[in-house]
């Protein structure tokens, strides 16, 4: 990746623009997890990552910016369990798959279900009955087609979805980002990751930072250079009890975005479930000050 020097860039007030937009304009809405949510349909991002990789700059998140990226690397992978997850540093998944959470869905304890990411991006149902590993066939059909308009994840596997009377979902809880689509335009990857809720002072900068992060990826396994990294997230929304942390954010102002690079361990992966968080790392990273504890729903 080819990042335009720190003192050129141009501050990127993208995520705060949606916070703002969220905050007047979000309509208060009940949620399950307790505290109503502010609510606006259809907020979309886009980054050239020439001038900067996507880890925002309202607060710091410096201490833990690389976990996102080893929890999508254990997704990859199939994880779907707290104990998979934790091989790949993930150790806050524990609220979602708790005894109350898998005893409902006929899983074990610990267990967040085969319709979780990590099931429908390694293991997606087939009527072969082989489960279909999705990150796979995407490198391989962008090496090989990098022309076509097909290059397409999903983390949805609908029929382990389901809710209402009678009805077992097979996961703790369902996708919230994770469609992926990726273009080669003029020779130069863009990727394009739709979300369809999310959290945004608070699970919005980690999905920013894995999905970028994937297009890092996908540039070094195919060999075509990363262009644009574009987040649309359709329900977007602030918990009520988030509002402070928001508005304090929203009194700062923007900063330039950082630069994140693959180090030399990362540099020899040659395959993409072989990637890990400690695989990328960050510099030029000039944050405001990091924010107490932001309330998240579970």
């Amino acid at each position: 990746m080819q990042y335009v020097a720190y003192a050129e860039r141009e501050p990127d007030s993208q995520y705060r623009t949606i916070l703002s937009a969220v905050l007047e304009h979000g309509a208060p809405v009940p949620t399950r997890q307790g505290p109503r949510a502010l609510t606006l349909m259809q907020q979309t991002m886009q980054f050239d990552l020439a001038n900067g990789f996507p880890v925002i700059t309202d607060r710091s998140v410096a201490r833990f910016w690389r976990k996102p990226i080893g929890e999508l690397c254990a997704f990859i992978n199939g994880a779907t369990t707290l104990d998979e997850l934790a091989e790949f540093g993930c150790d806050w998944w524990d609220p979602w798959a708790s005894e109350a959470k898998t005893s409902r869905r006929g899983l074990p304890p610990g267990d967040l279900g085969p319709g979780s990411y990590g099931g429908a991006f390694a293991s997606f149902p087939t009527s072969e009955g082989k489960g279909f590993d999705q990150f796979k066939h995407l490198v391989e059909q962008l090496i090989e087609l990098p022309g076509d308009r097909t290059h397409f994840v999903s983390p949805w596997i609908p029929q382990y979805q389901i809710r209402g009377e009678g009805k077992v979902p097979q996961t703790t809880i369902s996708p919230c980002h994770g469609w992926v689509h990726v273009r080669v335009i003029d020779g130069r990857l863009h990727l394009h990751m739709f979300q369809r809720s999310g959290d945004v002072p608070v699970g919005v900068p980690s999905n920013m930072i894995q999905y970028a992060a994937l297009l890092l990826m996908l540039e070094h396994l195919s060999g075509i250079p990363a262009a644009r990294y574009y987040h649309t997230i359709s329900d977007a929304h602030i918990y009520e009890d988030q509002v402070d942390s928001v508005k304090l954010m929203l009194d700062r102002e923007p900063r330039r975005l950082p630069t994140v690079t693959l180090n030399e361990q990362g540099l020899g992966v040659t395959d993409i479930h072989g990637f890990r968080g400690e695989h990328f790392d960050l510099s030029d990273y000039d944050p405001h000050p990091a924010i107490g504890s932001i309330p998240v729903a579970t």
